[in-house]
């Protein structure tokens, strides 16, 4: 999740996203609410085993980002190694500013020109959200 720093007003809202790894930058907060480490399918054995809730209040503006292991793990750039979660943070940190199409565009051009010479090596999904867009 990715909220402006003047929406964050209470001691209560710093604690509650307190938990959680954050990255700041002058404008903007980054909250990286970690993914359980077991897969959709939950297999047989594991059946007690069950996902971790988080409750999150969420304000005008916030924009959540839900994507798979494949844009930090594509090998490409000068040296040929892996994007990086680091590096795909600093990406969604710089595009804020950006309308959300506008941000679709430039993971997808970035992405296209990490990788120019090396094949794709998994599948890529980045899903943006946006909370009370007004036109």
């Amino acid at each position: 999740m990715i909220r402006k720093n003047e929406n964050v007003n209470s001691k209560e809202e710093q604690n509650e996203l307190s938990v959680f790894k954050q990255i700041k930058n002058d404008k903007y907060t980054l909250t990286e609410i970690k993914a359980d480490k077991m897969p959709i399918g939950i297999h047989q054995k594991n059946k007690n085993d069950m996902f971790t809730n988080h409750i999150i209040s969420l304000k005008e503006n916030d924009r959540l980002y839900m994507f798979t292991d494949g844009y930090i793990d594509q090998f490409g750039g000068a040296k040929g190694r892996k994007f990086l979660s680091k590096g795909f943070k600093s990406l969604l940190m710089e595009i804020q500013n950006e309308p959300i199409d506008k941000q679709k565009q430039i993971l997808e051009s970035t992405f296209e020109n990490w990788k120019k010479g090396f094949h794709q090596i998994d599948d890529v999904l980045v899903m943006g959200i946006q909370i009370g867009f007004k036109n």
